[in-house]
């Protein structure tokens, strides 16, 4: 069993009867999606679930696990993900694949908020190894764009995977892929970009995981700041 699995599965585990849960997007949610519904199948766990993305929603509902839209969700027990970098401090960084509306909002109304990670993401600034990025209003992105520079970012719009046009986010927006200066903290990155006009999220996840799940030495450790 690779290390996504075993952190899915250690997830997985944690889910009890009657609980509403959030799914995350990417390889490693995916695998904990797989476990939920195998656990629902064979010991017949009663759950139901919110999607943060299209792409979670069609294989939740393919492994026949009962979907609440996120419209009508009024609780969330438990919100499960990946995450591109994950700090000492449990800072994340988020986003790559640019669903950052509904994974922030997820992780912000769920009651635990539990990550998924292997060793390769963890890092010791937001930044090591990614840009960190901005959804912004796309009349908006030069002026936004101008704001970012002023506080000392770099970047740039986010091509389309196909390389020949722009990136648009499931929510419409424009993607600024920018890096700053690794001095300034995460606190103090995540404030000024939640004060920035015409950004509608971003990937800095603040204060907002309370267990990464991380696999050290074949055994899962479960992360928690002290």
């Amino acid at each position: 069993m690779n290390d996504k699995k075993r952190v899915a599965k250690h997830a997985a585990s944690l889910v009890k009867d009657g609980m509403v849960v959030g799914l995350g997007t990417g390889s490693t949610a995916d695998c904990f999606i797989t476990e939920l519904a195998r656990r629902k199948t064979e010991e017949g766990l009663q759950v139901s679930t919110v999607s943060s993305s299209v792409v979670s929603m069609l294989k939740a509902q393919a492994l026949g696990l009962s979907m609440i839209a996120i419209e009508h969700l009024t609780k969330l027990d438990l919100y499960v993900d990946g995450a591109d970098e994950v700090t000492p401090n449990n800072t994340l960084m988020k986003g790559q694949g640019a669903d950052l509306v509904r994974e922030k909002l997820l992780a912000r109304a769920s009651k635990q908020f539990i990550v998924l990670v292997d060793q390769s993401k963890m890092v010791k600034h937001i930044g090591d190894k990614f840009p960190v990025p901005i959804e912004v209003m796309p009349f908006a992105w030069q002026l936004v764009k101008q704001s970012l520079e002023a506080i000392g970012g770099e970047g740039g719009l986010r091509p389309n995977s196909d390389g020949n046009g722009l990136a648009v986010t499931s929510h419409g927006s424009l993607v600024l892929d920018m890096r700053f200066d690794q001095k300034m903290d995460s606190s103090q990155l995540d404030s000024l970009l939640n004060s920035t006009p015409g950004v509608v999220e971003h990937g800095i996840f603040y204060q907002l995981a309370d267990v990464v799940l991380l696999v050290i030495d074949n055994k899962v450790q479960e992360l928690t700041l002290k």
